[in-house]
């Protein structure tokens, strides 16, 4: 029964057979065909190649490369070029790029027909650019127009202005094909970070991974190239941001810009000068404020960041006014601040009830120690109102109390000193009662931190030492 089947296939089927059997002989000539194919380059002299190399380079990628001092050619997994420690160019004389590997990916035509050369895509690993802030933005125009695929994995950025780093992004990953097209990632400030680019460059979406930080910005208008005005909207762990703006060369101009959280929810305007020197002006009106806001502050952390505060130039206009039938402590304030080259001074002007506090300081966050030197007026028309908003009882009506102080805070070393005290033009603190002052202070106002002596229950019960 066997035999008769297998005669049965053998004689229907032996043409059919016979063209199977042939196949595999037409598979090991393809295959080794296919392996001298991508073998035989091992043994190409590829110096005499560069001149080629490099004309496709500059020409396709815009890379101008100094000096190729050797190419070598891998077959697996697919036909490479390897070229080590190149210093190159994005055509601009002041930049500096070293790529410690670039891998050209060739066309399997090109393997063999140099004059005809061309590739697949190139991948750029572990390479350093620098580059001025004024050619930053050429380049950058340069690397998004470019039409042929091309990846970075682990570029280290520095951007410098007048041969001062002041931006570094490290380990940037950036490709302009496949599933990871328009999107970068790396690390900025020691934090990771991705950003995706939509809508052919004209919407950006930010995320500082881990953060809580991410936002969205919307290009409307371009100038040359370059962004010129659009609208940027965001989140800082829970509270949320928008703002509208207009930018040159120079200065960005900030509107509506809108700042809510549960804490503090605030309306601001105003401009961020870039040239000649780097300086924020803004005014801010606040709509809601818990003072409890200001116990995340640790002004220790703060003081560890001298640089940073070193290259701030910031002015501020604040304002806050209460609403009415609100149990806020303070009805109305308006702080003027202005902060440059470590050095802040502060103008507040305060209303509780009636009364009018107002206070200058001033202060050199660069110093060791940073001293806090204040001068301050206190103009009551009725002292017994002023008391009764901290819940301090007074018979007197209509009682009046100017008050007027100065003298200096050490904020680390938790170190009061007062050089003058006078209250109603009648009284004038001794060398002893300042003294008692000072100790009366230092231990139950400033006994912990320096924002506890904002602290509304220890200046109620400082009043009732000193009283």
């Amino acid at each position: 029964m066997i035999n008769k089947i297998y005669k049965i296939i053998h004689n229907k089927f032996n043409r059919f057979f016979k063209f199977i059997f042939f196949l595999r002989y037409l598979f090991v000539i393809f295959f080794v065909a296919l392996v001298l194919f991508l073998t035989i380059p091992h043994f190409f002299d590829y110096k005499k190649k560069d001149r080629v190399i490099k004309n496709y380079l500059s020409h396709n990628y815009g890379l101008e490369i100094i000096n190729i001092k050797k190419i070598s050619y891998k077959s697996l997994p697919t036909p490479q070029l390897h070229i080590n420690n190149l210093k190159t160019k994005f055509n601009s004389k002041d930049e500096n790029f070293i790529i410690k590997k670039l891998i050209i990916y060739p066309k399997l035509l090109s393997i063999y027909n140099y004059e005809n050369f061309n590739s697949r895509k190139i991948k750029l690993e572990k390479s350093n650019l620098e580059v001025n802030l004024k050619d930053f933005k050429n380049l950058s125009k340069k690397i998004f127009n470019l039409k042929k695929r091309f990846l970075f994995h682990d570029l280290n950025l520095k951007i410098k202005e007048n041969n001062k780093e002041i931006l570094e992004i490290k380990k940037i990953h950036f490709s302009n094909f496949g599933y990871k097209k328009d999107i970068i990632s790396g690390y900025i400030f020691n934090r990771k970070f991705k950003m995706n680019f939509k809508d052919d460059y004209n919407k950006i979406d930010f995320k500082l991974i881990n953060t809580g930080i991410s936002a969205a910005l919307n290009i409307s208008e371009y100038n040359n190239g370059w962004l010129k005005s659009g609208s940027l909207r965001g989140k800082i762990l829970k509270s949320n941001f928008k703002l509208n703006f207009k930018f040159d060369e120079n200065t960005i101009e900030v509107k509506e810009f809108f700042f809510r959280d549960k804490k503090l929810s605030s309306d601001s305007e105003g401009q961020i000068v870039l040239k000649p020197f780097f300086k924020i002006n803004f005014k801010s009106k606040i709509k809601n404020l818990q003072t409890d806001l200001l116990k995340n502050f640790d002004i220790d952390e703060f003081l560890k960041i001298k640089e940073l505060i070193k290259g701030i130039n910031l002015k501020n206009h604040i304002i806050f006014e209460s609403k009415k039938f609100n149990r806020n402590l303070i009805n109305f304030f308006e702080i003027k601040s202005n902060l440059a080259y470590g050095r802040l001074s502060i103008l507040k002007n305060f209303t509780i009830s009636d009364s009018k506090i107002i206070c200058e300081n001033n202060v050199n966050f660069l110093d060791e120690y940073p001293i806090i030197f204040f001068k301050c007026n206190l103009n009551s028309p009725d002292k017994r109102a002023l008391l009764k908003k901290i819940k301090i009882d007074f018979k007197n009506k209509n009682e009046t109390l100017t008050l007027d102080f100065e003298g200096n805070l050490n904020i680390l070393s938790n170190k009061v000193n007062f050089d003058n005290i006078k209250m109603n033009n009648n009284y004038k603190a001794t060398k002893e009662d300042l003294e008692y002052f000072k100790l009366t202070f230092e231990k139950i106002l400033f006994d912990k931190s320096f924002i506890e002596i904002f602290n509304i229950s220890k200046i109620r019960k400082f009043i009732f030492e000193i009283s």
